[in-house]
């Protein structure tokens, strides 16, 4: 059973079966749809899935404080750098002194770093701010978040961007530009050899935006030629982003996407939302946990 684009909810064994087998429940979705499915399998067989899941509710138990620290953390951390810069007279102009500081995104990677470790990757497999180069097939190398090599093979890439406004539209058109030429980059790298016969890796994208009025009311697009695509019109930025994410991954550049939103009032206690269940940290940190259970 493969689990592209499926998630498994939940599992039930129920008693009775034939000839040594036992029916296992699914209870599955996939594009938003729910269905059940029912496989007779050996007892051995049902017994490796059950206990599978719940290995992976071990490594996953404290998913949702851990994102609550990691929102948190960007926010402290936004704030403190920016008031650093003011002291020693070299703040940079607006908010901008907020992003050059670097480090707010902190939280995430080292959420995602610890989920790849506990699925049984190890930790000196796992890179961040150091070492993180990839080759490029359009540049000589770029700099990822988090990289993961085990055994001379390139098992996982991933980038963690953020934005916080005032200025929603310079900034999206810069980061849909870049996280789309990153991973057009890698892929035809990958094509080329560049990872050493490794295979397919794990490519994953997330983004955090800030919650505000500025990035939540409509915003009209410029058609002086051809019509945009319809879902376009009147779209949001926070709209905006969630399509890029999901047609990243619908388009296959990356594996799996996930977009959070956070306001700065309340953020700072760790409070977000997701604009949309399929873009959740959860089912980004499930894909990315069984890419690297199938690597240990």
């Amino acid at each position: 059973m493969e689990n592209v684009g499926m998630y498994c909810h939940a599992m039930r064994l129920y008693g009775g079966g034939e000839h040594g087998k036992l029916p296992v429940r699914l209870a599955l979705s996939k594009y938003g749809l729910k269905y059940m499915c029912v496989y007779s399998l050996e007892f051995s067989e049902a017994s490796g899935i059950l206990n599978s899941l719940m290995e992976d509710n071990l490594v996953l138990k404290d998913l949702p404080s851990l994102i609550e620290k990691a929102v948190a953390h960007y926010w402290q951390s936004r704030s403190a750098q920016r008031q650093r810069q003011e002291l020693s007279g070299k703040a940079d102009q607006g908010l901008r002194s907020a992003v050059t500081g670097g480090a707010q995104m902190d939280g995430f990677i080292n959420l995602l770093s610890g989920l790849i470790v506990r699925a049984g990757i190890p930790e000196g497999c796992v890179f961040r701010r150091q070492a993180v180069e990839l080759p490029g097939f359009f540049r000589p190398t770029k700099e990822w978040d988090i990289i993961v090599v085990k055994d001379k093979a390139l098992v996982a890439a991933i980038e963690a961007k953020s934005q916080v406004g005032p200025s929603f539209g310079n900034n999206f058109n810069n980061r849909t530009e870049e996280a789309m030429g990153s991973a057009v980059d890698l892929w035809t790298a990958f094509r080329e050899g560049a990872y050493l016969g490794s295979p397919q890796p794990f490519l994953g994208y997330l983004f955090m935006l800030e919650d505000c009025e500025a990035s939540s009311r409509p915003v009209r697009v410029q058609e002086p030629h051809f019509k945009v695509f319809p879902e376009f019109v009147n779209a949001s930025y926070m709209k905006r982003y969630e399509l890029f994410c999901r047609k990243l991954v619908l388009e296959r550049h990356y594996t799996a996407a996930a977009f959070v939103a956070s306001s700065s009032e309340d953020g700072i206690s760790g409070v977000y939302s997701i604009p949309a269940e399929d873009l959740s940290i959860e089912r980004f940190a499930k894909a990315l946990v069984a890419h690297a259970k199938a690597h240990v």
